[in-house]
């Protein structure tokens, strides 16, 4: 059961370029609720590499990381 789910996400561009794109992007995932660590692992790590056409695109210019917390 999930009661609240949040992404802060944090990146950086390149500087002193013209577009100024993004050279790292990182997704942090904040969950309140009763979830099993291993299976949110495993949501965000499909959602990451398959689903996420965002991720995809934005992948072959800028390193993508993630993480996660679960609040009770």
């Amino acid at each position: 059961d999930v009661s609240d789910f949040q992404i802060v996400v944090e990146g950086e561009r390149v500087k002193d370029q013209v577009p100024a794109v993004f050279e790292t992007i990182h997704l942090h995932f904040i969950v309140k609720g009763n979830v099993e660590s291993d299976k949110l692992t495993r949501a965000i790590n499909l959602s990451m590499e398959k689903y996420c056409s965002v991720a995809k695109m934005l992948e072959k210019t800028a390193k993508i990381t993630h993480s996660f917390e679960i609040k009770n």
